[in-house]
């Protein structure tokens, strides 16, 4: 079944229970998959199917008393982002809703007020036919590149209002601080209700909305709590200052509770969304290396075009000191490049013809000219920040605990409320003290923190493991790593270097080296697996002309038959060649004393009328990277078991097994084989992960409760695993683990005061000993704390730069 992927920024959110409301509300529309709400983004993310309208979506979220904000839509239709100009209400936003469906292909076309951004999707729409649409309406129109179209800047919030709320506030407070020191001052009611009144319903009109839409869609939010709370007390000093107003006596009055409730919340909104600003540092500091243009050669000519106008195959040119424009291929020229922000190589990439350059990345000292091969979202930097912002965006499973508690919280907190009032009421009769305390229990009740607790931890934790080249694509495989008993690993590619020389070619009968080498050449002559570049690398190194073999068939972890002139050969391992022929005693010797030598061994062989027979012996030397044993070394610190699965032959692996300290080794086995060993390591070890680079290794990535792909492989490990390491630094997996443990354990020390702190607040606070303002400072305080525990983890240093390699 195909779907939709849209994500929406959601604005009015303040606690969990605005979480969940907003997620069960999209959850029950008809032709929802799934719907992800993340309060420290202040993203939701909902999988549908091709049915529905994302409008019904956007009516949906404002149902429930939020304002929502298209970022994307995805799915295999075309979609145009346009920036509407002259808009100015919601009559507006609908006439050019209306302008532009009528335009042919056009689906869906929704308008955002706030962002004066339209996202049209639909079939071979015509871009002028919307703008003159548009202009029909009455407004005009132009058409955003990828990149302005999926930008969203955090809003930096606004003190203004703290400020204006404590100058306020204040002077109520000030007889309260003067009081320890003997000096009483008394301000007239009048003058604190005239201070209280803007406090309470203009700075506090945000809370008056948001409860309004939580009572409208009898659900409840801290908004809520906040806005009985302080309404109650401000009511409460009305009473008071109505029927004592022709009395000689001074009524007690709560102006000064109701007041200064409000401004330390105000206080600690702002101080949160300053601090879950920062935990948004690494997406932003990925977003930022998006080059804005490039200078490119056509017809002789250098020009310079904005980013979204380059085409796969153009030819750029990258200055000294410049940032590189696009992913590409250098055709010209040598330099060093600074991947640090992309990869978390600290040091510069030395690059020559034919290297590979990464856009976004710094070019150093020398001038490259490079043949573009990935544009727009396919290039590797818009792929990163695709999957950190995925990583971000998606729950934990211990998230989901959370949210069903949250559900019910308000609830509980608005019970406990009542019952404080009602006893304190009939015990005391003192109905005033009575509902001060029910107000302290109202304001110290705290489900925010609750809902920051798990996605800012795993926002700060994702952040900076990108920012040292681990990619991990979702918030489940952040969780999971922290509980991994065993490291599976491939030998070559990830434990070596993966770029082995063919070191000895033994003929058989004395047949002619060279033609047998341009034999075995030409039938790897389309492959990418390291072997294949290897034979093709000797044969170019002897100036040899190879051909295409014909009727190619490629035998998974084996090898590859082909036609060469007419004639059928096979090359491949050991194992695939014997199980063809039968015997192979006549060279047994020269493969033990190759393996003797820690060479990994291939076969090349003929099919005449009769039989198969060997014709030639492939030797290949590839060496263990330098970070391997240091990577063994790290994983045994952390008590992780580590396996070594390949397919190449028992000594070699027994030898570089031993090199490196690994604990078990399974030799010269299929893909399929690895992933049945996955499944046994899984029931003796418990969660394992799997490490590879190649097509080989998907099966194995799948299985495994952890797949780390080696960000120097091929795509498809890339897709099939959970995480990416984008250096190919064996060392950096130890480094994933322990991040991820850092952060479950941060995840468990903000739930531990999220609920330390209502666990704690709220019996005090029903017990009467808790003053409300008291508590509206520690409900500040809690969110906040929350967040900045969750920002330590940016101390957080990689050993993979610490150890001595």
């Amino acid at each position: 079944m195909k779907t939709n992927t849209y994500q929406f920024i959601i604005e009015g959110m303040s606690c969990a229970s605005c979480v969940n409301r907003i997620e069960r509300a999209l959850n029950k529309v008809s032709g929802v998959l799934n719907a992800s709400v993340n309060l420290a983004t202040e993203k939701a993310t909902v999988q549908t199917n091709n049915d529905i309208d994302i409008t019904v979506l956007l009516h949906t979220i404002e149902n429930a008393g939020y304002h929502a904000i298209p970022i994307t839509a995805k799915d295999e239709h075309s979609e145009i982002t346009l920036s509407i100009i002259g808009m100015s209400c919601a009559s507006c936003v609908n006439r050019v809703e209306k302008a532009l469906k009528t335009v042919t292909g056009v689906q869906q076309a929704v308008v955002n007020l706030a962002t004066e951004k339209a996202t049209i999707r639909g079939n071979n729409i015509n871009v002028t036919d919307l703008i003159i649409a548009v202009k029909k309406a009455g407004y005009d129109a132009k058409i955003l590149n990828d990149q302005q179209s999926q930008q969203y800047h955090y809003k930096s919030p606004s003190l203004k209002p703290v400020i204006i709320s404590a100058l306020l506030a204040f002077p109520l407070l000030l007889p309260m601080l003067l009081m320890p020191f003997g000096i009483i001052v008394t301000l007239p009611g009048w003058l604190q209700l005239l201070l209280a009144t803007p406090v309470q319903f203009i700075l506090g009109a945000r809370f008056y909305r948001s409860a309004w839409k939580a009572i409208k869609s009898l659900s409840g939010n801290m908004d809520l709590l906040v806005a009985i709370g302080t309404s109650a007390a401000y009511g409460l000093s009305i009473f008071q200052l109505v029927i004592h107003w022709n009395s000689n006596q001074m009524p007690h009055l709560y102006f000064e509770s109701s007041a200064v409730i409000i401004t330390l919340i105000l206080l600690g909104k702002w101080l949160e969304a300053k601090a879950k600003h920062q935990t948004t540092q690494a997406i932003e500091a990925l977003t930022a290396l998006r080059p804005e243009t490039a200078r490119i050669r056509r017809d002789n000519q250098e020009l310079m075009i904005p980013i979204n106008q380059v085409k796969v195959d153009d030819i750029v040119i990258i200055k000294p000191g410049e940032s590189i424009a696009v992913d590409g291929i250098i055709i010209e020229g040598s330099s060093s490049s600074d991947e640090s922000l992309i990869t978390g190589e600290s040091l510069p990439v030395i690059k020559h013809i034919g290297d590979p350059v990464t856009g976004g990345a710094i070019n150093g000292e020398g001038l490259l000219i490079v043949k573009t091969t990935a544009i727009s979202n396919d290039s590797t930097l818009a792929k990163i920040i695709h999957m950190v912002e995925s990583a971000q965006t998606k729950k934990a499973p211990i998230q989901r605990i959370v949210d069903r508690i949250s559900a019910i919280f308000v609830p509980i907190i608005l019970l406990i409320a009542f019952i404080t009032l009602l006893l304190w009421g009939f015990i005391t009769n003192e109905w005033q003290l009575a509902l001060i305390n029910a107000i302290a229990v109202l304001v110290i009740a705290c489900p925010c923190a609750l809902g920051l607790a798990t996605p800012t931890a795993i926002m700060v934790g994702t952040g900076i493991a990108a920012r040292q080249g681990i990619l991990i694509k979702d918030a489940q495989t952040l969780e999971t790593i922290h509980s991994i008993r065993a490291v599976a690993f491939d030998k070559t590619g990830t434990l070596t270097v993966g770029k082995p020389e063919l070191i000895i070619f033994k003929v058989i009968n004395n047949s002619n080296e060279e033609a047998l080498l341009t034999i075995a050449a030409s039938i790897q002559s389309g492959s990418e697996h390291p072997l294949a570049k290897a034979v093709l690398a000797k044969a170019d190194e002897k100036h040899l002309h190879y051909q295409y073999a014909k009727n190619i068939e490629t035998i998974t972890g084996a090898g590859i038959k082909a036609v060469v002139d007419n004639r059928q050969y096979y090359l491949g391992s050991y194992p695939w060649i014997k199980s063809l022929i039968g015997d192979t005693n006549n060279i047994q010797d020269t493969i033990n004393e190759l393996e003797k030598k820690n060479l990994t061994i291939s076969l090349l062989a003929e099919k005449t009328t009769n039989n198969i027979n060997i014709i030639a012996i492939l030797g290949f030397s590839d060496v263990i990277k330098p970070e391997a044993k240091p990577a063994i070394e790290a994983l045994h610190e952390l008590h992780v078991k580590t396996i070594m699965l390949t397919g190449d032959n028992i000594n070699t692996a027994n030898i570089i097994a031993h090199d490196l300290s690994i604990d078990e080794v399974f030799a010269q086995i299929t893909p399929q084989i690895k992933a049945e060993k996955i499944y046994e390591l899984q029931k003796n070890y418990g969660k394992v992960a799997m490490v590879g680079d190649g097509i080989n290794d998907a099966p194995a990535l799948a299985a495994a409760d952890i797949g780390i792909a080696m960000g120097t492989g091929t795509d498809v490990a890339m897709h099939t695993a959970s995480m990416t390491l984008m250096r190919g630094n064996p060392l950096l997996i130890a480094d994933a683990i322990d991040i991820s443990r850092r952060t479950y354990n941060k995840i468990k020390q903000n739930l531990f005061w999220a609920f330390f702190y209502n666990a704690i607040g709220v019996p005090l606070a029903a017990l009467g000993l808790l003053n409300p303002m008291i508590a509206g400072a520690a409900m500040a305080l809690s969110s906040v704390s929350v967040i900045t525990n969750a920002l330590l983890l940016k101390r957080w240093q990689p050993k993979a730069k610490q150890r001595k390699v």
